[in-house]
C-alpha cells in the first residue's frame, strides 16, 4: 500500500482528531538529503513522507514521539550538523521545525438522527470537534456528512455508550422517549463522560428525574444530565434554532475553564534564539560540498 503524503496525512490527522507532529526542514546548507520546505508528518505509529531518511530523520521522528507524548502544542526550533552530530557522510546542516498538534479532545457522540440532529451537524462540521452520529434507521442520515463527523448505523444505539472515551460529550436527540431513558442510564453509568445532554421539556425532565432517583441514582449523578438542552438566552423551537442553543452551550462548556495565556507559542526572542544557534553551527562546521574552480 502506497503511503500518504504529508499533506494527506495532515489533513487525515485534522479530520480523525489524532495527534500528529509537522516536520519542516527550514533551512539547509553544504550537502543535505533534502531541501529547505521538505517536510514529512509523524504520528504516534507511523511516518509520512520523508526530509531524506538516514540518521537526521531517525532522531527527528524520535523527537518528534517525545514532543508527542508531552500531550500539548508546541513549536521547536532545532539545528543539526549532519557530520558532527548524526554521522551522515552528506556533511551539511540542516534547521528543522517540528510542530505538535495535540489529539481531539472535543469529541461527541451524537444520538438521533432527526430535523435538530441534521441542523446541528452542519454547525458541528465547522467545529474543532469530532462527532460519532448513531441512529438505528439508516435512511434517516444524509447522503453525505462533513469531515469531521462520521454517520454510524446501529441496531443498539445504547451499547455504543460504554465505548466513549472519557470527557466525551454526549447528546441524545432520539425519536423515542423509552430509548432516551435507556441512553441517558448508560451515559450515567458510564461516569466519566464530561456532559450529558438531554433533549426535551421541563416536563420531560422532571418525569425523567424521578426515573433516576427510583433506580438509584444519586442526586450528584442527576445533576450530570442537562435538560432541556441547550441555551436557555437563545429562544426559538425550529430545529436550527434548536440547533444553534445546543452548539452554543457545547462551545460554552468546551471552553469553561480554560485560562488564556498572554504569550502562546514561541516567542520572537526565543525564535531568534534558536536561528542564531542554527547559524552558528552552520559557520563552525566544515562544508564537504565540491565547489568548481573559476576560468
Amino acid at each position: 500500500m502506497i503511503k500518504q503524503n504529508w499533506t494527506d496525512a495532515a489533513q487525515r490527522c485534522q479530520q480523525t482528531g489524532e495527534a500528529y507532529a509537522l516536520v519542516t526542514i527550514l533551512g539547509c546548507s553544504g550537502s543535505t538529503p533534502r531541501d529547505q520546505s521538505s517536510k514529512m508528518v509523524v504520528t504516534v505509529e507511523d511516518t509520512f513522507d520523508t526530509i531524506g531518511g538516514g540518521n537526521l530523520e531517525f532522531v527527528v521522528t524520535n523527537k518528534a514521539h517525545e514532543l508527542l507524548a508531552k500531550n500539548q502544542d508546541s513549536q521547536e526550533i532545532i539545528p543539526f550538523p549532519l557530520a558532527g552530530a548524526l554521522g551522515q557522510c552528506c556533511g551539511g546542516n540542516a534547521t528543522v521545525l517540528i510542530e505538535t498538534f495535540t489529539a481531539c479532545r472535543f469529541q461527541l457522540a451524537l444520538f438521533g438522527a432527526g430535523h435538530v440532529a441534521k441542523e446541528l451537524v452542519k454547525i458541528l462540521g465547522s467545529l474543532p470537534c469530532k462527532v460519532n452520529w448513531i441512529d438505528s434507521r439508516q435512511e434517516l442520515f444524509p447522503s453525505s456528512t462533513p469531515s469531521n463527523v462520521t454517520a454510524k448505523c446501529h441496531e443498539d444505539p445504547v451499547s455504543q455508550i460504554a465505548l466513549l472515551p472519557p470527557g466525551a460529550d454526549v447528546l441524545i436527540l432520539t425519536h423515542n422517549h423509552q430509548l432516551d431513558y435507556e441512553l441517558t442510564v448508560a451515559a450515567l453509568q458510564h461516569g466519566q463522560l464530561r456532559h450529558i445532554g438531554l433533549i426535551g421539556s421541563d416536563t420531560k425532565a422532571q418525569r425523567f428525574a424521578k426515573r433516576f432517583e427510583k433506580d438509584g441514582f444519586s442526586s450528584k449523578q442527576r445533576e450530570n444530565v442537562t435538560c432541556p438542552v441547550g441555551l436557555s438566552e437563545v429562544p426559538g423551537k425550529l430545529p436550527m434554532e434548536v440547533a444553534v442553543s445546543i452548539a452554543g452551550e457545547l462551545i460554552a462548556i468546551e471552553h469553561q475553564g480554560k485560562i488564556k495565556k498572554l504569550h502562546r507559542g514561541l516567542a520572537w526572542k526565543e525564535i531568534k534564539q534558536s536561528l542564531q544557534g542554527a547559524a552558528d553551527a552552520q559557520n563552525h562546521t566544515p562544508q564537504t560540498t565540491e565547489t568548481t574552480e573559476s576560468r
